[in-house]
């Protein structure tokens, strides 16, 4: 089960500065993923015992959290793009490294988990979600009432109706399955797309309140560490996992030696 990455296709800022309290935010989420994963990882060696990822409510509820957050960025840093008349060529060359990095994942998940590899994932959905909020916000210019009626049926709509014909791999990525397939990361269309129309919201928001865009910039000194982690999060999310994994079995290889 792997909680996303934020990788976000535009940057955070208004205007020429950095909006380091959605940096921080971003920062934040990173760590808790790392966290994640971390207890994912020792549980899969066998070092911690007795934990359900896919069924308690204690992991499952932090795996939604974290999912939301770094969506609510990507959407939060779209729209600041989108105010900024980011064009098409900057978009572009960001979210090709988005798309090829979520081909990298599902290789290397079919290699570490064939039998539940990763199809659509976070990084695949966040691909196909900025492009989404980019023509929605961007180009049909929807008005802020409209985005956040949307925002509220992609999360609604798949609580209330579902049908079998979603369920296939070639289906699933729209979100309206009878049950969560067998894979190690699910971020399906819906209702993911929810919280990346609110975090574009939050974004335009940004942008047209300079003012309270100013109180956000100065954060505590003690939280400068996490807005420097939350301007690299494409970097991490693809590093990260082969270090805690590589950690994680030298580890395990070291107990097994010494026991």
């Amino acid at each position: 089960m792997r909680p996303p990455s934020s990788a976000v296709a535009t940057p955070s800022s208004v205007g020429d500065r950095r909006v380091d309290a959605l940096d921080a935010l971003r920062g934040l989420a990173m760590v808790w993923m790392t966290a994640f994963h971390a207890s994912f990882d020792l549980a899969h060696q066998g070092l911690l015992r007795g934990q359900d990822f896919y069924q308690d409510p204690f992991w499952t509820l932090q795996r939604t959290a974290i999912v939301s957050l770094f969506l609510f960025c990507a959407g939060a840093g779209q729209g600041l793009a989108l105010a900024a008349q980011a064009g098409w060529a900057r978009f572009w060359s960001r979210w090709w490294r988005i798309a090829g990095c979520a081909l990298l994942v599902s290789l290397g998940s079919a290699w570490m988990f064939p039998h539940s590899w990763i199809s659509f994932g976070v990084l695949h959905g966040m691909a196909l979600m900025l492009v989404l909020v980019r023509l929605l916000v961007g180009v049909l210019r929807w008005p802020a009432a409209a985005v956040l009626t949307l925002a509220l049926v992609c999360v609604l709509l798949p609580l209330s109706w579902q049908h079998a014909w979603f369920d296939s791999r070639w289906t699933n990525w729209i979100g309206l399955v009878t049950h969560k397939p067998a894979t190690e990361d699910y971020v399906p269309l819906l209702p993911w797309l929810g919280p990346m129309l609110l975090g574009s919201l939050a974004g335009r928001w940004l942008a047209r309140a300079p003012r309270s865009a100013g109180r956000l910039v100065t954060l505590p000194r003690l939280m400068r560490g996490l807005v420097l982690l939350g301007r690299w999060p494409l970097s991490y999310y693809m590093l990260h996992q082969p270090v805690l994994i590589g950690l994680i079995s030298v580890w395990a290889w070291l107990m097994g030696r010494a026991a």
